[in-house]
This record gives structure tokens, C-alpha cells and sequence, in this order.
């Protein structure tokens, strides 16, 4: 185990998930504010989606996310910004004719999928690395379009954290690393638990962990009511942790809970095993990341 683990609060999510508990952020203000609550109870970061203020849906919305980041960035509370750069990822077959996208279909090329993350730079944005049965979807993300994502990351200077739902995707982005698109020691998050990618066990974490190389950081989490179990997880195999409303709406069975409030479950947790929390400075240091306050770290 680290000594202090990094922290990461997944805000909002693209899920329909607003109408299961009132404590979803919806509007840019409120997941700004759900952001600077999490920190406050010790993530050092947060993982940034946008939903339509009006109808909660996901969105792509550039000024949504713009509208996000300088509210966080203008407060009194530092933490460390990831936007999603996965959305627009969903291919859903229309039923009579598969050739055809059906309904809740939503794909964006690269270049759409990074434009907030090239205008606004925070310091992590997710890349993710291949395409998956998600549920009774697929989400898309060929390795050619992701190639030409990566270099575009790479090329705003944005560290990217590669998402990866199975082992292959764990495989493609250390080729990605080794064709030179990614930079620095690579961040590697492990997505456990959704239907039908990898599992939120100890035997799925352990193997992709040891397909990582030695330099890599990464955190892994779970789903639903395994989001506390593969939290500890993670760090008892040398791991950080993540938590929060995309993944998770409960602290427990029956009890909805908020950001904030599954940000500080976790950390009581994890302290009684020994890490304490790692701070926005100490993350950015680690993983290698610039200082949008422009403060030397």
C-alpha cells in the first residue's frame, strides 16, 4: 500500500440516474458546487460530466463545461479538474434494420469528443480505450479514432487517464504509451463492474493491475454497492481510489447519500487501513500534471 492515495469524487455521470436520487448535480452551478464539497471532504479530484439543466440528459455542451470549470477554478477550493472526453461514444442497433443507428444513439467524432477538453485544459481528461457491450449498448471508441484522440490530448498538453473496461483495453493504451502518444508515467483507471466488461473482483483487479508497467499510476472502481469494496481494494493493491454519484447513488443500503458525503465514507475507511489523503498539490506533483492557478507546486 501508498502511503497517501489520491482521491478522485466521479460527480454526475451521463446516467439516467436524476430521477433515482435528488443529489445528482444537474445544473453546471450545482456540480460545481458538488465538486467543492467533495474536495473539501478530501477528493483531490473531480471527475467532470454536464447534463442539460433542463431536461438532465447528458451533454456535450462546451459552454456547459466552461461554465463548470470557472466556478471551481474561482473558488477557494483547489481541486484537480477531469473532464470526460468519453461521451458521444453510444451505438445503439436499430432492431429491424442493424445497419442503422436506433434510438439513443449518440456518437461524436475525436476531434467533438475533445473539444472542451482543448478549450477549457484542465489538468486530466479520460480517454477510453476501446469499444464495449455496455449494458444493451456498445459504446464505440475504434482504435484509429482513438489514436487521433490521443495525439490530440497529447498535443494540448492534458494528461489523459486511460479508462479501461477489460484487459484488451489495458493492452491497447500500453501501446499507446509505446507508440509515443502518451507522455509521462501513464494513469490507468480500471471501470469495474458495468454489464458486460470486467468485474468488480479482487481476481479482475489483481490481473490488470500486473498487465501495467511499474511506472504507471491507477486507480480502479466498482459499481453500485461495490463501490466500497473495490475502493479498498485498490489500495490494499497499491491503488488509488474513486467514488462518487456516477458510480454509486448509496452509502448504504436504502440511504441515499451525496458527493461530499461518499468522498468522506471512503476516506474514513481507507484511513483505518493506514493512507491518508493525498492533496491537489501532492496529486499534481505525483502525477505529473501543470497548475492551472499557476502557482509553482
Amino acid at each position: 500500500m501508498q502511503k497517501k492515495v489520491i482521491f478522485t469524487a466521479a460527480i454526475t455521470g451521463a446516467g439516467d440516474t436524476t430521477e433515482k436520487s435528488p443529489h445528482v448535480p444537474v445544473t453546471p452551478e450545482a456540480i460545481a458546487e458538488s465538486a467543492i464539497e467533495a474536495a473539501k471532504a478530501g477528493a483531490a479530484i473531480a471527475h467532470i460530466h454536464v447534463r442539460d439543466p433542463k431536461t438532465g440528459k447528458l451533454s456535450h455542451d462546451t459552454n456547459l463545461f466552461r461554465e463548470v470549470v470557472e466556478r471551481v477554478r474561482e473558488s477557494d477550493t483547489d481541486v484537480i479538474l477531469n473532464l470526460t472526453a468519453g461521451g458521444g461514444g453510444d451505438w445503439v442497433p436499430n432492431a429491424e434494420n442493424p445497419l442503422t443507428a436506433g434510438e439513443g444513439t449518440d456518437i461524436q467524432r475525436p476531434e467533438e469528443r475533445h473539444e472542451p477538453v482543448g478549450e477549457l485544459l484542465p489538468e486530466i481528461c479520460t480517454l477510453d480505450c476501446g469499444s464495449v457491450n455496455f449494458g444493451e449498448q456498445i459504446y464505440m471508441s475504434p482504435t484509429h479514432w482513438l489514436r487521433r484522440q490521443a495525439a490530440l490530448i497529447q498535443k494540448s498538453g492534458v494528461k489523459p487517464e486511460l479508462e479501461c473496461f477489460d484487459t484488451g483495453q489495458v493492452r491497447f493504451a500500453n501501446q499507446l504509451k509505446s507508440e509515443g502518444l502518451i507522455d509521462g508515467d501513464p494513469l490507468f483507471q480500471f471501470c469495474l463492474g458495468i454489464p458486460w466488461a470486467a468485474e468488480a473482483d479482487a481476481e479482475t483487479m489483481l490481473t490488470m493491475r500486473n498487465k501495467v508497467s511499474d511506472h504507471a499510476h491507477w486507480t480502479a472502481f466498482g459499481i453500485g454497492r461495490q463501490q466500497l469494496p473495490m475502493a479498498a481494494q485498490s489500495v490494499l493493491l497499491g491503488g488509488h481510489v474513486r467514488v462518487g454519484l456516477e458510480d454509486n447513488l448509496y452509502l448504504e443500503k436504502g440511504v441515499l447519500g451525496t458527493n461530499a458525503q461518499l468522498v468522506d465514507k471512503a476516506v474514513s475507511m481507507i484511513d483505518k487501513l493506514g493512507p491518508k489523503p493525498m492533496s491537489p498539490s501532492e496529486a499534481r506533483e505525483q502525477l505529473g500534471l501543470r497548475n492551472p492557478h499557476g502557482k509553482a507546486e
